[in-house]
């Protein structure tokens, strides 16, 4: 990988701190309200066509479940080494038991975790099937969830729940997946904290005065209503991109604006003017984007909370996102990752 020659050594400068601030991680204490979901993974081996019907038969082999959506975002925190407490909903069954079970062995706090007993825990389950000696493939996905919002009660303890921790942690990240845990009541909650992060997928405006908002670019270009690619298609071309992180700091009436780019990297937008372009650490080893947003929040947000500054932090949120990349599914990292994934980054410069 060939990064800025000046890009480069600005990293290599900042090398010790960043280790520094990572190691800070483990200091951290973060609410997270989310749209908690389970994803599932089924696979087994392709015996034969049914005679009932033209569909596969698939013996089963294995079942993975991990957190998924907004609980993907919880266990990223958890893993990278902050105290977690969880605020969200979960149906009264199996699906929402798996969960808070995975949550309790990665010692979240759950106690914000209410049962919802009119709506299923949102799951996904990804049936997966290989004939012998091939490989694995994805067949069907089947999703369990409900359109109709939580009850008002349920609204109303979220909300009374994160009024009476707010005090007691460093940060507020709201995860929104658009699956109805983040209502109105639950989101005046959440933005009394002086640092709350939001990473939704629609209706930014919903959050507006939060702290820090974390769209990626198809998110961010929905919110403002138009294409932040250069109509060049160069992409060092970036007048489209800071009009866009203008108008989404004027619409959200946020202090900062972390727009993920993909393969292009991050850019940070601050209210005082303040830009910073980030390039993507890795591009030719991505197997799955999946859940790769939920990493750059934690890691963004635990680097903040350390102390670092908006260029640090966004450069640890790179970090931590060009890990999870590598992998397929919702797939966290950890402190001793990151400091591994910068060292490897560093050893390269220097022989480059």
């Amino acid at each position: 990988m060939v990064l800025d020659a000046s890009f480069a050594a600005q990293l290599a400068a900042s090398a010790e701190r960043l280790f520094y601030l990572i190691d800070r991680f483990q200091t951290a204490k973060i609410l997270v309200v989310g749209d908690l979901t389970l994803d599932e993974f089924l696979t087994g081996q392709v015996e034969r066509l049914s005679r009932e019907a033209p569909v596969l038969i698939i013996r089963h082999e294995t079942t993975r479940q991990v957190p998924g959506g907004g609980a993907n975002a919880v266990y990223n925190f958890a893993k990278l080494g902050a105290h977690v407490k969880a605020v969200g909903l979960l149906g009264v069954d199996d699906q929402g038991k798996a969960l808070r079970s995975i949550f309790e062995g990665a010692g979240i706090d759950t106690q914000g975790v209410l049962l919802d007993s009119d709506r299923p825990t949102v799951t996904k389950t990804r049936i997966s099937g290989h004939a012998r000696q091939s490989v694995t493939q994805q067949i069907v996905r089947v999703d369990r969830k409900s359109d109709d919002l939580p009850d008002e009660l349920l609204q109303l303890q979220l909300a009374d729940y994160i009024q009476q921790h707010v005090g007691t942690v460093d940060a507020v990240v709201c995860s929104d997946y658009g699956d109805g845990t983040l209502t109105p009541p639950v989101i005046q909650a959440a933005l009394t904290h002086s640092l709350s992060v939001v990473d939704a997928q629609i209706g930014l405006d919903r959050y507006t005065g939060a702290t820090v908002f974390t769209p990626n670019l198809p998110e961010a270009e929905q919110a403002v209503g138009y294409s932040l690619v250069s109509s060049s298609g160069n992409p060092a071309d970036l007048t489209q991109l800071q009009q866009g992180g203008h108008a989404l700091l004027q619409l959200t009436q946020a202090k900062q604006m972390l727009i993920t780019r993909g393969e292009e990297g991050m850019s940070l937008f601050d209210r005082d003017g303040t830009q910073h372009h980030i390039p993507a650490f890795n591009r030719t080893d991505v197997f799955d984007v999946t859940g790769a947003g939920d990493t750059v929040v934690a890691a963004f947000t635990l680097g903040l909370i350390a102390g670092a500054t908006s260029w640090e932090a966004t450069v640890l949120g790179n970090l931590a996102a060009s890990i999870v990349v590598r992998q397929f599914g919702t797939t966290p990292t950890t402190p001793t990752e990151m400091k591994a994934s910068l060292q490897a980054l560093l050893d390269e410069f220097q022989h480059e």
